[in-house]
């Protein structure tokens, strides 16, 4: 009986696993492609002269725009990638990550969002907005650390390598997200099947509500926060197709994970550089409580807009 449950909920899945990587891979591998011709080429280091000056009022020297902009279009790995190249002091690294932590890979997760009931440019302003806000009440309190980032000498490629390069680890990912998008969505329908969604709903619940959240956004908080948005997304797209939430519910959760998602895997890669991780989770999480917060106050002063949003899904 378990054994037919198991490969029912299996079979249901793979059909949408399989739809929803395919809508994943349209929109990242054509915007990864465009990103390498345009750092190629210099036109995002063109891009990122021009916003510089922003980025020394907070702390950080003109190179981390560079930064900051390829990351808005791409995901964390190229940021990584970037940043060991350079030659940042532990503080301006902490500074930068905390940026591109909430500002990162707008094309695919504003979607996400979109898709589950909140508004696209409402999510990008926020994000943009937070990342400097975060960036500037960190210059203040930060203490100061001692040493560099951990970084390595950069190398010139040809057009011919950085395409191989791109196509390489471009198939990776592919690779990473289909299997990643699968696995979730399996596991999410067995969760579902067994009654387990009621029960960690039911543990985490008080936790949600401290947050400014409803309960059941239990399970989808936990995929937010461990897989991020990207790779999270099937199960977050999954339960606004199936109606399991209000546009209220969607909305909230969709105003913490803009600031704070996958505080797992991204924090341990700036971690690798040689960056505390205490300052890239616990800044995080505080934000998008005090953001959730002052979202229900909105909310609460005008009701008509929010009862509007929550006949969306």
């Amino acid at each position: 009986m378990m054994k037919e449950r198991i490969i029912g909920c299996i079979r249901k899945v793979w059909p949408v696993a399989l739809k929803t990587s395919c809508w994943f891979l349209k929109i990242m591998l054509p915007v990864s492609f465009v990103v390498m011709l345009l750092t190629y080429f210099q036109v995002l280091p063109a891009v990122s002269a021009v916003v510089a000056p922003l980025f020394t009022r907070i702390g950080l020297p003109g190179d981390a725009a560079l930064v900051f902009v390829t990351g808005i279009f791409t995901n964390i790995y190229t940021v990584i990638a970037l940043l060991s190249n350079m030659d940042f002091t532990v503080r301006e690294g902490i500074l930068l990550a905390m940026m591109c932590l909430i500002s990162h890979n707008y094309p695919v997760e504003t979607l996400v969002q979109k898709k589950t009931g909140s508004a696209g440019w409402k999510m990008v302003l926020l994000r943009f907005t937070c990342s400097f806000i975060a960036a500037a009440v960190l210059n203040l309190i930060l203490p100061e650390f001692a040493g560099r980032m951990i970084a390595q000498p950069s190398v010139d490629l040809g057009f011919r390598d950085t395409l191989f390069n791109w196509l390489q680890t471009s198939l990776w990912l592919s690779l990473k997200v289909v299997a990643l998008i699968t696995g979730l969505m399996i596991l999410q329908r067995l969760l579902e099947e067994f009654g387990v969604l009621k029960w960690i709903s039911s543990l985490l619940g008080p936790g949600m509500q401290l947050l400014g959240l409803p309960r059941q956004v239990a399970f989808l908080w936990v995929v937010g926060n461990t897989l991020g948005l990207a790779y999270g997304s099937a199960v977050l797209m999954d339960y606004a197709r199936q109606g399991k939430l209000t546009g209220t519910e969607a909305d909230l959760l969709n105003y913490h994970l803009a600031i704070s998602h996958s505080q797992l895997e991204d924090p341990l890669l700036f971690a690798v550089l040689g960056l505390p991780v205490v300052w890239l989770i616990v800044p995080r999480i505080l934000l998008a409580f005090i953001v959730v917060w002052l979202k229900r106050l909105a909310d609460f002063i005008f009701p008509a807009q929010a009862m509007a949003l929550s006949q969306k899904i």
